[in-house]
């Protein structure tokens, strides 16, 4: 094999690769590796209808294998890539929905495009921009691919939109712009050349004719006594590249099933013996417009060649990251996927300590609780309400019974802190469930951030489940410990705090207190002994009442200052703390004891997931054959 043949037939391969991947760069494609596709060079076949696109691209080919009729034929644009074979091997050809199938009868390749366009628009003449692809390979072709286009016109017929004309215009146009497209100009030799349709559009797009090459057809109708040498010769119209006049079968070579190969002969002998164009022999005839235009691809490749590497470096750099993103496929094996699920399991786990430690925002709302939401609940609780005047004179008389105290009401000032107290399992309540919540909601932002994870629903689910359950008792152990710590409070009063509220009042005297009249001016009397414990004679008076509430106040305040600091101190360790070191302790004991079955179940991915890994996978196998390709052809002279 030749040098351009290896790199024709390596830029083919490419091409049709693309193809099978979805990858083909058509003017319906939106996919992010076409730009591969388009930075490779192709062959668009444009024309007017009837202008005999289809006839040249069958003597390309060497096979009747187009739909022909009068009208719009070509419905839909057909990719065609010639791949060529040994000599004495069998020549087939093979679509891209059908994969697998190899087709040796053309008559029946015919009918497939058919059925294929009408599968899209109907057994209508309305067109669709969705490519057909089909390979072909024959000993008779040269590598090449080939994109025939729906012919251009110039009105609407029955049963055609009013916009087909504008509608086949933008279609060839999404293709032909491209600057790697080489274009295929088919005018007919019995018309003027002023009027065609191809080389309208042609120069449109490329003003310099860098990129067309004209073709004229039917160079045997033209009337009598008249020829296309002004055109074939460039007078008429020039272009960087010669003009190619061709001859097709007739129609009653068609009609005859005349052999392609055949008609290749019969189109040589016309030019050899043609008094107008036999001088000009050897540069016309399909044969040598398929080798002209293989040459043409092999310098585009070679002067290409530095950024299709460029580019192919880069998406095999992208895919690379994508499957890293994606992840590896799975291991069949148990202990394998076993050891999958821990490694999973503990990335997730390094993501939520990130959390509580800073690492990662969420883990200051916790200490927000603590900073912000208890001290306020605390300052919000009704005490003052519970040690008004009047409930402390119920209480403390409800207290004493039938039997009045004698010298301080213990039982009074015990049954009103015990229910003081009790406002404050509320706001230790809701501090574990406020942490509660935050830990939640850490947990799930921590599973949806660890990327690993992603590819595995099940396993999310899992991890969900699990760590809910795992919180939930951590809450409740929580719950537990911090009533137990409001509970403490009511069951063992601070004796030292009362035992020191005589001899503060007696330091800062006592305003409230009366002298008795008996004892004035009878300093030798002794001192009442309710008087020396700083409780006045009127046991019951509002004085006496506003001193207990008073004392009581004080001392709740000070127990409140306390379970400000035990409360959080309980709620982060039976929490926080147990979060972070055994959040998944039960289900690593759970899922050790499932079985093979089960672990490949919770390995369960995304299907999404699995489609894409796969695309990725076959596409970077794709790239890095083709560099590898290029590298052992890029350099051969």
């Amino acid at each position: 094999m030749t040098t351009m043949e290896s790199l024709i037939g390596l830029v083919n391969r490419i091409q049709q690769a693309c193809t099978k991947l979805g990858d083909y760069g058509g003017s319906d494609s939106n996919n992010t590796f076409s730009s591969l596709w388009e930075a490779l060079p192709s062959v668009a076949v444009v024309g007017g209808q009837s202008s005999g696109k289809s006839s040249v691209l069958e003597s390309i080919v060497g096979r009747d294998f187009l739909p022909r009729g009068s009208g719009i034929v070509t419905r839909r644009p057909l990719v065609l890539q010639l791949h060529k074979i040994e000599d004495g091997e069998k020549e087939y050809a093979e679509f891209l929905h059908r994969p697998g199938r190899k087709i040796t009868d053309f008559a029946m390749v015919r009918q497939e495009i058919q059925d294929e366009t009408d599968r899209i628009t109907g057994k209508t003449k309305q067109i669709s921009p969705i490519p057909i692809h089909l390979s072909i390979y024959s000993p008779n072709v040269v590598n090449l691919t080939l994109i025939d286009l729906p012919g251009l016109t110039k009105v609407a017929v029955e049963g055609q939109s009013e916009s087909i004309v504008e509608d086949i215009e933008n279609m060839v146009r999404s293709f032909i712009d491209k600057p790697n497209c080489i274009i295929l100009a088919i005018s007919p030799a019995n018309q003027d050349i002023a009027t065609s349709d191809a080389i309208k559009i042609s120069r449109e797009v490329d003003p310099s004719g860098e990129r067309t090459f004209g073709v004229l057809t039917k160079l045997d109708l033209m009337d009598k006594g008249t020829n296309a040498l002004d055109v074939l010769e460039g007078r008429s119209y020039r272009l960087q590249h010669p003009w190619v006049g061709v001859v097709n079968r007739s129609q009653a070579d068609i009609n005859k099933n005349t052999d392609m190969i055949v008609a290749r002969r019969k189109e040589v002998e016309y030019f050899e013996t043609s008094p107008d164009y036999g001088h000009l022999a050897s540069k016309m005839g399909s044969e040598y417009l398929a080798k002209l235009l293989s040459q043409h691809l092999e310098s585009v490749i070679r002067a290409r060649i530095p950024s299709i590497t460029s580019l192919i470096n880069k998406s095999i750099e992208e895919l690379e990251s994508e499957m890293d993103h994606l992840g590896r496929p799975i291991a069949v094996d148990a202990g394998a996927q076993l050891y999958t699920i821990l490694e999973l399991c503990r990335k997730f786990e390094r993501v939520f300590k990130e959390h509580l430690d800073g690492g990662r925002p969420g883990g200051d709302r916790i200490y927000n609780v603590f900073d912000n939401q208890l001290p306020a609940a605390l300052r919000k609780l009704p005490i003052d309400k519970h040690l008004s005047l009047q409930n402390v004179k119920r209480v403390v008389s409800e207290a004493d019974g039938y039997q009045p105290h004698l010298i301080a009401p213990e039982q009074g000032y015990r049954r009103l802190i015990e229910g003081t107290l009790s406002y404050f399992r509320g706001p230790a309540e809701a501090s574990v469930d406020a942490v509660h919540f935050v830990l939640k909601e850490l947990v799930r932002k921590s599973i949806g951030e660890t990327e690993e994870l992603r590819r595995f629903p099940t396993l999310q689910a899992e991890l969900a489940a699990a760590t809910t359950e795992a919180l939930e008792r951590f809450r409740d152990e929580s719950k537990k410990t911090t009533i137990r710590l409001v509970d403490m409070e009511a069951s063992y009063l601070t004796v030292d705090f009362f035992r020191r509220l005589p001899q503060e009042m007696e330091k800062a005297g006592n305003p409230a207190q009366p002298t008795n009249p008996s004892n004035r001016g009878n300093s030798d009397q002794p001192t009442n002994p309710s008087n020396r414990a700083g409780i006045n004679d009127d046991r019951y008076g509002e004085g006496h009442f506003r001193r207990i509430g008073s004392n009581v106040s004080s001392y709740i305040g000070m127990v409140s200052e306390t379970l400000r600091v035990t409360i959080p101190k309980a709620v982060v360790y039976c929490q926080v703390r147990e979060a972070k070191q055994s959040l998944l302790n039960f289900f690593y004991t759970q899922i050790g004891k499932k079985e093979a079955k089960q672990l490949s179940d919770i390995l369960d991915e995304d299907p999404t997931v699995m489609e894409r890994r796969q695309q990725c996978f076959k596409r970077l196998e794709l790239y890095k054959a083709a560099r590898d390709e290029i590298d052992s052809v890029s350099w051969v002279r």
